[in-house]
């Protein structure tokens, strides 16, 4: 995987900001999903969802815009496994830095079983410190 796409597990990366020529890579690497969790016009100059969401159509790219700030409560959480379910195969999810993405694949992971454990040491392996929500995920 080339930057700024970061590999989280085998069917999970996250990246910081997005543009086209970064949903073209994705592409080219096997995501099917893209998710934007990054509010439209958090900073000037941002490229806007639907922008993004047009460029990745184009690409059979499949995307969606799930927007938040802070941690992700249970319906952004509700939201995002129900997603994956529908669509099967690597998911590339992005935000400002990516670290609310890694925070709602955390929260996803643990909801789905997996030990908390392998959550902290996949994104900690990714380059993220999830600690913030340790205290919600299972126990090993």
């Amino acid at each position: 995987m080339t930057w700024p796409i970061i590999p989280v597990s085998d069917d999970f990366a996250t990246a910081p900001q997005l543009g086209p020529a970064d949903l073209r890579a994705a592409s080219s690497l096997g995501f099917r999903l893209i998710m934007c969790n990054r509010p439209d016009h958090e900073e000037p100059g941002q490229i806007l969802s639907r922008a993004m969401a047009a460029c990745a159509g184009d690409l059979g790219l499949a995307f969606v815009f799930l927007p938040f700030v802070g941690l992700p409560d249970a319906r952004i959480v509700d939201r995002f496994c129900a997603l994956r379910q529908e669509n099967p195969g690597p998911v590339l999810a992005f935000c400002r830095s990516g670290t609310r993405s890694i925070f709602l694949w955390a929260l996803a992971e643990a909801r789905n079983g997996r030990p908390g454990t392998e959550i902290l040491a996949l994104a900690r392996q990714a380059g993220y410190d999830v600690s913030a929500v340790a205290p919600l995920l299972p126990p090993a």
